[in-house]
C-alpha cells in the first residue's frame, strides 16, 4: 500500500503577544504582536510534511481570505486538502496567547471552530479516506462522535493511530478512545489529569512506571509524555522498553508550538519503523528548532532535517 498519513484535526490562527520585559498580568505591556496560523492537526499537518511524509488533511476552514491563506500555505507544502471543507463562518478557531519575557506561555484563551462541517465530512467519506491511509494521526478532542468513527474505522481497516490531546475535554470524559491507540502524546500536566497523580513533580523513574502502568491499565501500545526543559519520559508495552529523552540546548523564543512539533517529529519516526526511544530523539530535536522560531511551525524544518547527522542516519537505514 502506498503511503499516507492522514491527520485529522483542526485549523487556528493564533494571536501571540510576546511582552519586551518582565511580564505583569495586572497592567499595560510593551511587545510585539503576530497573527500566525495555528491549529493542533494544522500545525502537525505542516511539520510531517516537512518531514518528508505524503499528508492527507481533513479540517475545516472559513470561506474567507485569511481561510484561503491558509489553504494556499498548506498546497505549498503539497498537503492534499480534498478533506478542508470551507465553511461561511467558524471553520476554523482562534487562539489568543500571551508569551512572557522568556518566550513561555502565560496565558491563553482558545475559540474552538464549529466541528459540524468535519463531522459530516468523516461519515461521508471517512471510509475512503481511512482505507488510503497508511496511518492516521487523530487529534482527540475534537468531538466524541468524530473520535469513534476514526478509530472505528482504523480498526476495521488495521490503521495505526496516533493521539494527541487538543483540551483533555473529550478524553477526560472517555479515557476508552485511548484504548489501542499506537501511540498518545501528552505534556506533564495533562499527564497530572489523565493519571490523576502529580506525575509533574515525580522523579524520572517513577514517571516512568507510572506511564508503564498506566499504558497498560488503558490499552494503549505507547506513550511518551514530554516535561518541557526536563525532556520526556516514555513506554512501549510491546518492547517493555521505558525510558528518558533529554533536551538539546536551545535558544528559547516560543514555546507554544513546542508540543505538535515534538509529537511530529516522534511520530515520523515511528511511520518511518524506528523504536520509540529512537523516535523521540526525532521529536525532541524538531521540538528544539520549533521552539527557536516565532511561528507555531519551524519555518527551516526540512533544512535542519537534511542537515541533521541523526536524521540522515535515520533517513538511510
Amino acid at each position: 500500500m502506498t503511503e499516507l498519513v492522514s491527520v485529522i484535526g483542526t485549523i487556528f490562527v493564533d494571536c501571540k503577544g510576546f511582552a519586551r520585559q518582565n511580564y505583569q498580568p495586572d497592567t499595560r505591556n510593551i511587545g510585539n504582536v503576530q497573527f500566525v496560523h495555528g491549529g493542533v492537526g494544522r500545525n502537525v499537518a505542516e511539520n510531517l510534511a516537512n518531514l518528508d511524509l505524503p499528508i492527507a488533511f481533513v479540517s475545516s476552514v472559513d470561506d474567507s481570505g485569511l481561510g484561503q491563506e491558509v489553504m494556499m500555505r498548506l498546497k505549498d507544502l503539497s498537503i492534499d486538502t480534498e478533506y478542508v471543507q470551507p465553511c461561511p463562518a467558524q471553520g476554523m478557531g482562534m487562539w489568543l496567547a500571551i508569551l512572557d519575557e522568556h518566550g513561555n506561555l502565560a496565558g491563553s484563551i482558545s475559540q474552538m471552530p464549529v466541528l459540524s462541517a468535519l463531522e459530516t465530512m468523516m461519515e461521508a467519506r471517512g471510509e475512503e479516506l481511512v482505507r488510503a491511509s497508511s496511518h492516521v494521526v487523530l487529534e482527540l478532542d475534537l468531538n466524541e462522535r468524530i473520535a469513534r468513527r476514526v478509530l472505528s474505522l482504523a480498526k476495521q481497516y488495521d490503521r495505526p493511530v496516533y493521539g494527541i490531546p487538543g483540551n483533555l475535554e473529550v478524553v477526560m470524559k472517555h479515557p476508552d478512545l485511548l484504548m489501542g491507540l499506537e501511540c498518545f502524546i501528552c505534556n506533564n500536566y495533562e499527564a497530572d489529569m489523565l493519571l490523576g497523580l502529580d506525575f509533574t513533580h515525580m522523579d524520572t523513574e517513577e514517571q516512568s512506571h507510572a506511564l508503564a502502568d498506566f499504558v497498560h491499565r488503558t490499552g494503549l501500545v505507547s506513550m511518551v509524555v514530554t516535561l518541557g526543559e526536563m525532556g520526556a519520559v516514555y513506554y512501549d508495552s510491546r518492547s517493555e522498553r521505558m525510558g528518558h529523552q533529554p533536551v538539546f540546548p536551545v535558544t528559547l523564543v516560543d514555546s507554544s508550538g513546542a508540543g505538535d512539533a515534538f509529537f511530529s517529529g516522534t511520530v515520523m519516526g515511528m511511520i518511518r519503523g524506528l523504536p520509540l526511544e529512537e523516535a523521540v530523539i526525532c521529536g525532541t530535536k524538531v521540538a528544539g528548532w520549533t521552539i527557536e522560531s516565532t511561528e507555531s511551525n519551524c519555518p527551516t524544518l526540512k533544512e535542519n532535517m537534511c542537515a541533521d547527522d541523526f536524521f540522515q542516519r535515520m533517513l538511510i537505514k
